[in-house]
């Protein structure tokens, strides 16, 4: 069963900052299409959805890019990346209490659909879609930098760990090593599927790192190679500065493991 809205965390929320949106604007909000699909079809929350998607990426990108001005465009969109993403939507819907909210079909509610990633963050989309609408778009900036600002300023001091296939990917050209290529296996039920991700670079295979999802396992398994790979790297780049390319050469040529 799902709580009320006007009775949430995500209303305290609202108070505190001072926004006022009716009850009943934010109710199309936590219809997912499962709940309206069983009920004949009503309106579903997909678009709210679509619209606080645009809205999140408006103000979040005018953040970023007003509190780091020395950072490249790609460094900028890979800080976007680790802030607008279902599972960082998702641990904000978890603090807002988002799925207790949420109303779903049988078939949802039966898998633990209250706290699939994918569905809370789709709902905190729906949720800024709804306070862009009811309370203007001054509202839900103050509502998304309340919220995600913390969020992108973590993801700021992460370094490599911003994006560990990333990272893994440039120390290995800088190391003149072959391209990563990953392997991903899953086990278990749909509802729950974990998955195992191995990164092979020349000869060395590096893993297995772990998820719920596919992209979570590549990233572990980058970030378990890629303190290997940057020695090398660190080492070609000290053997350009000190002896020139010859070393440097006999450098690269160093296993990673």
């Amino acid at each position: 069963m799902s709580g009320r809205p006007e009775d949430s965390q995500l209303a305290q929320v609202l108070a505190e900052l001072g926004i006022a949106v009716a009850p009943d604007a934010l109710e199309l909000a936590f219809v997912h299409r499962s709940y309206a699909y069983e009920n004949g079809g009503i309106d579903t929350n997909e678009r709210l959805e679509f619209l606080g998607d645009a809205v999140l990426g408006v103000v979040m990108t005018e953040y970023l890019y007003l509190a780091h001005p020395d950072l490249s465009e790609g460094h900028l969109a890979r800080l976007r990346a680790a802030v607008v993403n279902s599972r960082a939507l998702a641990s904000v819907a978890r603090g807002l209490g988002l799925g207790q909210l949420v109303k779903l079909g049988k078939g949802e509610e039966s898998t633990g659909g209250r706290d699939k990633n994918s569905i809370l963050a789709d709902t905190t989309e729906a949720v800024i879609g709804a306070i862009h609408l009811g309370a203007g778009r001054d509202a839900a900036a103050q509502f998304i930098h309340h919220l995600f600002d913390p969020v992108a300023d973590h993801a700021a001091t992460l370094g490599a760990g911003l994006d560990w296939k990333t990272s893994l990917q440039e120390q290995a050209s800088l190391a003149g090593l072959p391209v990563p290529h990953y392997s991903v296996s899953s086990d278990g039920p749909d509802h729950a599927k974990m998955f195992e991700a191995s990164v092979q670079i020349g000869d060395q295979t590096f893993g297995p790192g772990r998820g719920t999802n596919k992209k979570q396992a590549e990233q572990a398994a980058a970030k378990l190679a890629f303190a290997s790979v940057k020695r090398v790297a660190d080492a070609i780049t000290d053997a350009r500065g000190e002896n020139g390319h010859g070393a440097a050469a006999a450098a690269s040529a160093e296993s990673v493991g």
